[in-house]
C-alpha cells in the first residue's frame, strides 16, 4: 500500500483454497492479495502486524463451531489480529492507535470502531494476542467463573503447553492451588514444572500415563478444565473427586482427524454417582467482563506470577505452516504470526 485511504489498493491475505477432509495441510491455503477498502462512516483502517492461530479454528473449518459459521473455499481465514490504525473514521479511534480485532489472516483490514478495542502500544502484540487475547479470557472465565477453585483444591489441565493451557495452570497456582498438567511429551512436561509453576506434568503418551496420572492426583481432582476430550477427559472422569467441577473448553483430540476418539466412558454414571459438574462455556458469552479480565491478568504480569508464552512464526506467508505445527503439538504457548511494523 502506498497511502493510508485504502482506496484502490491492494494488501496480501491468506484465504482457504480447499475445505480440509482430513488433517490439515499447508496445501488448504493459499496467499493471495485483495483490494483493501476506503474505510467508512465508524470504521478504522489497521496495518495488522501480527496474527494469532488457536486449535479451536480448526474446529471452525470442520463446522463444528457454531459460533465461527460454515467453512468455505476461497474466503479469507478469520482469526484476530493487533495493529496500528492507518486511517480512522470513528472519533472513538485516533490514527496510531493500536488496536485488536477480528481481522483475519492479512496485511491490512477494515473493521468498525465497536469490533475492535483500543491496547496499550507499550506491549508486544503478541501479549495482547496471548494472555490479554481470547486465549488469556478463555482461561480466566473458564478456570474461575465455571471452574471455580479454592486454595488447597487439585486442578488438572489437559493440552496444559497449549494457548490456554498454560495460563490456566498460572491462574490456578495464583488461586493457591495444587496444579496438575497434562501435555504430549517429556519436553513439555519439563518446561510446565521447571519455567511454567506447574506442581506435576505428565505426558499423555507414556505407556505408564493411566499409572501416573493416578499417581499425580492422589487426592482426586477437584477442577478439570479440559482442551482434549477424548482418552484424557475418560481418565479425569475416574479420578473427580466429589463435586468436582469439569470445565468444557475444547476437544483438540477431535479436531484434525477424521475418526476421533470415542465418547468417554461412564457417562453419566460417574457425574452422578460423584454429583460432579460438567460445563461447557464460550469466551464470548463474558464480553461485557473482559476489561476486568484484561485488568487482573495485566496486574499479575507486573507482579511476575503470569508469565505469558508464545512461539513466533515469521510473515504471513508462514500462517499455513503454523496451524499444522500447532494441530501436530510443535509449539509451546500462544502461536503468533508476525507480520512486520
Amino acid at each position: 500500500m502506498t497511502d493510508a485511504t485504502g482506496s484502490g489498493r491492494v494488501s496480501d491475505c491468506v484465504v482457504l483454497a480447499t475445505v480440509p477432509d482430513g488433517p490439515l495441510d499447508t496445501e488448504h491455503f493459499a496467499l493471495q492479495t485483495e483490494e483493501v477498502p476506503e474505510p467508512g462512516p465508524g470504521e478504522v483502517l489497521v496495518r495488522v502486524q501480527a496474527i494469532t492461530i488457536g486449535a479451536g479454528q480448526r474446529a471452525g473449518l470442520q463446522g463444528s463451531a457454531s459460533y465461527a459459521g460454515a467453512p468455505q473455499a476461497g474466503v479469507v481465514m478469520g482469526g484476530t489480529g493487533a495493529g496500528v490504525v492507518e486511517a480512522s473514521n470513528a472519533a472513538s479511534i485516533s490514527v496510531g492507535d493500536t488496536v485488536v480485532g477480528r481481522t483475519g489472516w492479512r496485511r491490512h483490514a477494515v473493521l468498525r470502531a465497536d469490533e475492535v478495542h483500543v491496547a496499550d502500544s507499550d506491549l508486544d502484540p503478541a501479549v495482547h494476542l496471548g494472555v490479554l487475547g481470547n486465549n488469556g479470557l478463555t482461561a480466566y472465565f473458564g478456570l474461575l467463573d465455571v471452574g471455580r477453585p479454592e486454595s488447597g483444591e487439585t486442578v488438572v489441565v489437559s493440552a496444559a503447553a497449549g494457548s490456554v493451557g498454560h495460563i490456566v495452570g498460572q491462574i490456578a497456582k495464583a488461586q493457591g492451588c495444587r496444579v496438575v498438567g497434562v501435555a504430549g511429551s517429556e519436553e513439555k512436561c519439563a518446561l510446565l514444572v521447571d519455567e511454567i509453576g506447574f506442581d506435576v506434568a505428565i505426558n499423555r503418551h507414556s505407556p505408564d500415563f493411566r499409572a501416573e496420572f493416578r499417581a499425580a492426583t492422589p487426592d482426586r481432582i477437584n477442577v478439570y478444565f479440559d482442551n482434549t476430550g477424548g482418552e484424557i477427559l475418560g481418565s479425569a472422569l475416574f479420578r473427580m473427586a466429589t463435586f468436582g467441577r469439569i470445565v468444557c473448553c475444547g476437544a483438540v483430540s477431535a479436531y484434525d482427524t477424521a475418526s476421533p476418539d470415542p465418547s468417554p466412558r461412564g457417562l453419566p454414571g460417574l457425574l452422578v454417582n460423584n454429583q460432579v459438574r460438567m460445563q461447557g462455556f464460550i469466551v464470548f458469552s463474558y464480553a461485557d467482563r473482559y476489561d476486568e479480565a484484561r485488568a487482573q491478568m495485566r496486574a499479575w504480569i507486573d507482579a511476575g506470577s503470569l508469565v505469558p508464552r508464545h512461539v513466533t512464526y515469521e510473515g504471513l506467508e508462514s500462517a499455513g505452516g503454523a496451524f499444522v505445527d500447532l494441530l501436530g503439538g510443535r509449539t509451546v504457548g500462544t502461536t503468533i504470526v508476525r507480520l512486520g511494523d
